[in-house]
Formats: C-alpha cells, structure tokens, sequence
C-alpha cells in the first residue's frame, strides 16, 4: 500500500482525527451540578465582573483556533474550506502532540479579508489564541495585521512566521559551518508570497542586509512597477536589493551565498547553483517538489542543502516552531507574538543542535527531538516577558516551571 493509499485509508477509518474529551466524569447528580447548573452559574456571575478570570476557571488559557478559507492549501491552492479541513484538522492534532496546546480547526466560507477579521474578531472571547492557516496572499498579510491591532490575544500566521522562524534557524547554523556572517551575506530568493515575504523580514532582523527577491515578473526593483505585484513587494522593495538589480532568478542566483525557495518545484537548474559563490546554501523548500533536488544541488557544488520534506537531510519544518511558540505565548499569557519572541524562537532552535552535532546534514533538530517545543516555550515566554507582552506578573524564573505543568501530559 503507497503512503498516499494508506493515507486515505487512516483518514475514512477514523473519520477524522480530532475528538473533544472531558476532564470532568459526569457520573452522579452531583457531579452534574458542579460541571453544569446550578454550579456554574457561581463560575458565569465571577467571569462577568472579571472577563479576564475566563482564564482562570475555563480552558481559555490554552484554546487556540485554526483558521483557514481553504485558498492556499498545501501545494494545492485555492480548493475551498472543506477540502482544506483535513490539514487543519493535522495542524491541530500537531498542536497537541507537540505543545499540550487545545486547537480547534475552523475553516470558513468567507474570502474577503474583513470578512474573515470580522468572524475572528466575534469568537475571540473563546480563545488564548489565533492561529492563522493557508490564507492566500497578500490578503493574509492584511488580516494578520488587523487582527493583532483589534485584539489583545496572539495572532499569528504560520504559513508566514513558522517557516520564517525554522528558516533563519537553520541557516543561523548552516553560517557556522560555511564560517560566513548573516551581515556579509547575499541572499536570493525566489516565491515572495506569504512564507518568503515572512523570511525576508526575518532575514532583515537577523542582520542580514543584501537580499534578491524574485516573483513572477522578475526581481523586484523599486523603479519597475512591473515586478511589484501587491502592497507588499511596493513595501520591501525599499529595505532590500540594495544595488537595484533588475533581471530573472538567474541573475539573482549568481554570485549569491544562499538561495532560499517558497515557489514551485523544478525551477532552479544546476547551473544557477554553480553560479554561486563558493560554500553555497541552498534553502529549496517548495512541497511536495523541491525547486532543485538536493542530489543535484550538492553535485553543483553546494555546500548545505535544506529542503521541505522529511525524506532529505535538513528538513524545514514549521512543526519545529509553531507548538512551543504558542505554548510560551499562551503559558505568559502574551498579548502578541512580537518579533523578540520570534528571534527567541529561531534562537532556541538554532541552539538546540550542539556543536558537536552540527554538520552540513544536521542544521536543524529533528521533530521527534525530545523537547524542542519545551526549549521554544520557555525562550518565548521569557521574550515576551522582557519585551513587556506578558500580562500576567511573573519573573523569568518562573517561566521553566509554568510551561513544564503545561507539557505534563507529553513529557
């Protein structure tokens, strides 16, 4: 039976792979009066003179929603928000068997980006926290945006921010390796849409000052309105290609230290890779197929090559990210994911490969590494405690031990 075979089979046996469970027996009278009424009305009547003791005595601490309007599915596109529920149902099923996280996927039939806010915006008394999902862009830009300013519980989009994060990791380590520095690098990247956009701003953070962009019409040059193809690139066209190059991905490959792709399979050739200069990384991340396989990169003579999948070395994968991320967050009680926290996630991954374990196939931990998402958390929590995004008084200190009683399940 092929992966694909048995793929379908698991998924029509158990009819989904989600189920709500409860942590209170109802097996007496009694017990019903304490879970249900009378008893909880004494629980509605303190909550409303304190709407935030919702997350003292309900499960609001640790609810996360997953929303997605099935318009960027995977490497599928734009199939609708039934079919796009089975990957929100995983990336659930994820957030639990990685960060202890409860995570509820909603996938809706609305696609006007104030439409989308408006529905998130009505159920967010629920929840710790959102997690958007395969919204198409550049409106996902929009909607993230305006849901962090409108509500005061972390927004985060992962398609953006958890490959960003894994990415800059991974090439923080990969820097060691080819002994270069992030401010002497030349990057050229190639798919600038919700995930490469993210890395760019990532990239920027991280020190990184030189940077090709390429998207359908080119790379993006700030005096060729042609290659600018949304409010986005009109943006970053001004922090990056510092020397206004203008040309196709070959132009930008040349002479480049690193390539990173989040666009199609097939498109970078073993002669873009020779082009680039000596010790040369390569970050080819679009899924299923990579932009350039690796046997073919690293025969072109690149020194370090990533990709998406879990078949290659140095797989690229948000799940590294994405459950410790909102366990800290969420453990905190952080109002936002802001960009310390972000860079003390990509940070605590990068750390997490020793030195001595470090080489050209191991940049980054493997996913079933015993406790990265407990190592992202605390370095999260911690973050947003010293940038001020905590709204609960705790110390640093305290933080190891709150997200440990939250990952007692797992760990």
């Amino acid at each position: 039976m092929s992966l694909n075979e048995e793929a379908l089979r698991l998924h029509k046996e158990l009819r989904g792979k989600l189920e709500v469970r409860s942590r209170v027996r109802v097996d007496s009278m009694k017990a019903m009066s304490l879970a249900y009424t009378p008893g909880v009305a004494d629980v509605c009547r303190i909550i409303n003179e304190n709407n935030e003791l919702a997350y003292e005595y309900t499960n609001k601490w640790n609810y996360v929603a997953v929303i997605s309007d099935g318009t960027a599915v995977l490497g599928l596109g734009d199939i609708g928000p039934e079919a796009g529920l089975p990957v929100m149902e995983g990336k659930a099923l994820l957030f639990k068997e990685f960060g202890n996280v409860d995570a509820f996927p909603l996938c809706v039939n609305v696609h006007q980006p104030d439409e989308i806010i408006a529905f998130v915006q009505a159920l967010s008394p629920t929840f710790g926290g959102i997690n958007l999902e395969d919204i198409s862009s550049p409106k996902c830009f929009y909607i993230e945006q305006e849901l962090q300013r409108r509500l005061d519980i972390p927004v985060f989009h992962d398609d953006q921010h958890g490959a960003a994060i894994v990415a800059t990791a991974a090439l923080r380590n990969a820097l060691k390796i080819v002994n270069k520095k992030m401010e002497n690098l030349r990057v050229a990247m190639v798919g600038i849409g919700a995930a490469g956009g993210a890395t760019i701003k990532m990239l920027l953070a991280a020190g990184v000052r030189d940077i090709i962009a390429v998207d359908r019409n080119g790379v993006l040059n700030k005096n060729d309105p042609r290659t600018l193809l949304n409010e986005f690139h009109r943006e970053i066209v001004q922090e990056i290609n510092p020397d206004n190059l203008s040309g196709d991905l070959a132009k930008a490959v040349k002479g480049a230290d690193v390539f990173i792709g989040t666009s199609v399979g097939g498109i970078v050739s073993a002669e873009m890779i020779k082009s680039m200069s000596e010790k040369a990384i390569v970050f080819a991340l679009a899924n299923p197929v990579p932009e350039i396989m690796p046997d073919i990169a690293k025969e072109a003579g690149a020194k370090i090559v990533a990709t998406g999948r879990s078949d290659f070395s140095n797989q690229i994968n948000n799940v590294l990210a994405f459950p410790g991320i909102f366990r800290g967050a969420l453990d905190v009680r952080s109002r936002e994911i802001n960009e310390s926290m972000k860079l003390a996630a990509t940070d605590a991954l990068a750390d997490a490969v020793s030195d001595d374990k470090l080489s050209a196939d191991n940049i980054l931990p493997k996913v079933f590494e015993p406790g990265i998402a407990r190592r992202v958390a605390i370095a999260v929590g911690k973050a947003s405690i010293e940038s001020g995004s905590a709204t609960i008084n705790v110390s640093l200190d305290d933080v190891e031990a709150l997200v440990d009683k939250s990952l007692e399940r797992i760990y």
